[in-house]
């Protein structure tokens, strides 16, 4: 898996003239040492830019936006702290001119009911209300701590630090994203169509190939290409290849290396795969492998070409750092209302496995032959907490929309083939009214984590879309 990204954050530090600037100093310091022994990078004024490198006036609103501009590049999301009131135009004036269209975490910190002295009171209280309203009008959009005043050094505002991360790794990951439709649609799957123009009105742009340009470039490859040898190399270390024929085995490393190849040409972030039944008829191996190894890395990667599946993995997989795998809300387990079995055939990802070996195909196998469905990737999935989620194009509406949520991965019995596991999920019967009332697919992304609500937060804040939350959330 790729390494943890380190987040950025532009720091704005409120202060109010009448009140305390001790204040100012102090919880800029305070900030500033939490953001450290998180691992982030701050980009904030400094004492000698500012009174206690804080923005109260016009003329320091300015030069933190200048600031803030020269690390555009740089910034994931902005940080408003409030020590004391804060200076409602001054804050806003700085996050507007900076021109920085990134999520804006407010935070206030609490005065002590013990000691409420004019050296010491801080009124962040109702700072913060006057900070949110001006956001208000000048269409900032922001995202609130969990509690409406919390000190910096509290656990709860670290779990707001961590929450605020992943909102701004996805927004910031679906900035300008570029996904790679690679084949056609297949002609049964009617559920996985979608609208690239309304995709386009979000930023998301899709690059499309023929699978007949792929398996063209795959013939022209020698079977001593270094690019195929490397492949051929990464998939045998990845998982057991026990019993899967060599020839197979080179035509899906030359198939990979051909994906891997297009998608650096074209700066193709994440892909759809054109699998049900092109790929086993005419090319004779299933690219499950090759899909599972490219999520594993954080670049997700679904089959029969659903673009919104794979858009769904990423979200997950940006907020997490984890890999994400797409599945079937496949079977009822038993009588229980709360419990389904969520499948694959499978090119889940190995983070998700508890053992996982590559075998073939055993459902297009009856249609295809064996021979022409090896490199599916089978297990059972672990048990753990995870967060789901679909987002979609509403073709009707003009709108994206979608649905996230958590639950777990149990270790209940499951004797099937693929990749294969138990999901608990509260109110499930509910969740599956919803999908069916509001016409969603039957495919669903998954993480290893809990990450539902930046999710959420990301898509409805800051992306502008509809998103339910499952089962409902407070704010």
């Amino acid at each position: 898996m790729a390494a943890k990204r380190v987040m950025t954050f532009g720091v704005v530090v409120g202060n109010r003239g009448f009140f305390p600037d001790h204040l100012a100093k102090s919880g800029r310091e305070e900030l500033l040492a939490v953001l450290d022994a998180a691992g982030a990078k701050a980009i904030v004024l400094g004492p000698e830019d500012s009174k206690h490198g804080a923005v109260e006036t016009y003329a320091e609103a300015e030069r933190c936006a200048a600031l803030f501009k020269k690390h555009a590049d740089e910034i994931d999301g902005i940080i408003l702290t409030l020590p004391n009131f804060g200076e409602e135009r001054g804050i806003v004036d700085a996050i507007r001119l900076s021109g920085l269209k990134v999520p804006v975490l407010v935070q206030a910190t609490p005065d002590r009911s013990d000691n409420m002295t004019i050296a010491v009171r801080r009124d962040s209280f109702c700072g913060k209300m006057s900070a949110c309203n001006n956001m208000m009008q000048y269409g900032i959009a922001y995202s609130l701590t969990t509690l409406h005043t919390e000190t910096v050094d509290s656990p709860e505002f670290k779990a707001d630090l961590e929450w605020f991360s992943a909102v701004c790794r996805i927004v910031k990951g679906l900035k300008n994203l570029r996904i790679g439709a690679i084949g056609a649609r297949p002609t049964a799957f009617n559920t996985v169509r979608y609208s690239e123009r309304i995709f386009e009105t979000s930023g998301i742009s899709i690059e499309t190939i023929d699978l007949s340009e792929i398996f063209g470039r795959i013939n022209k490859m020698k079977d001593n290409d270094d690019a195929a040898q490397a492949k051929l190399a990464a998939v045998k270390k990845y998982v057991s290849t026990s019993g899967v024929p060599e020839d197979a085995l080179l035509k899906m490393s030359k198939l990979g290396a051909v994906i891997d190849g297009w998608m650096k040409q074209t700066n193709v972030s994440i892909s759809a795969v054109q699998c049900w039944t092109s790929m086993e008829e005419y090319f004779g191996v299933v690219p499950c492998t090759i899909m599972s190894m490219m999520s594993n890395d954080l670049i997700p990667s679904a089959c029969e070409v659903d673009v919104p599946g794979t858009l769904s993995m990423h979200m997950l997989a940006l907020a997490s750092q984890t890999p994400s795998a797409l599945l079937d809300w496949n079977n009822n387990y038993g009588s229980h209302p709360d419990k389904c079995v969520c499948f694959h055939c499978s090119n889940l990802p190995k983070h998700f496995f508890k053992e996982v070996k590559m075998d073939f195909q055993e459902i297009i196998a009856g249609s295809v032959g064996k021979a022409n469905s090896f490199g599916t990737c089978v297990g059972r999935v672990k048990a753990g907490g995870m967060s789901f989620a679909r987002y979609s194009t509403d073709d009707r509406c003009g709108i994206v929309r979608g649905y996230t949520g958590a639950g777990k991965f149990t270790d209940d019995p499951l004797e099937t083939f693929g990749g294969a596991g138990v999901a608990e999920i509260p109110q499930l019967q509910k969740l599956l009214k919803f999908i069916c009332r509001e016409g969603f697919e039957h495919h669903v992304a998954a993480n290893f984590s809990d990450v539902s609500k930046a999710v959420h937060e990301a898509a409805v804040r800051y992306m502008g879309w509809e998103s339910h939350y499952h089962p409902e959330l407070e704010d």
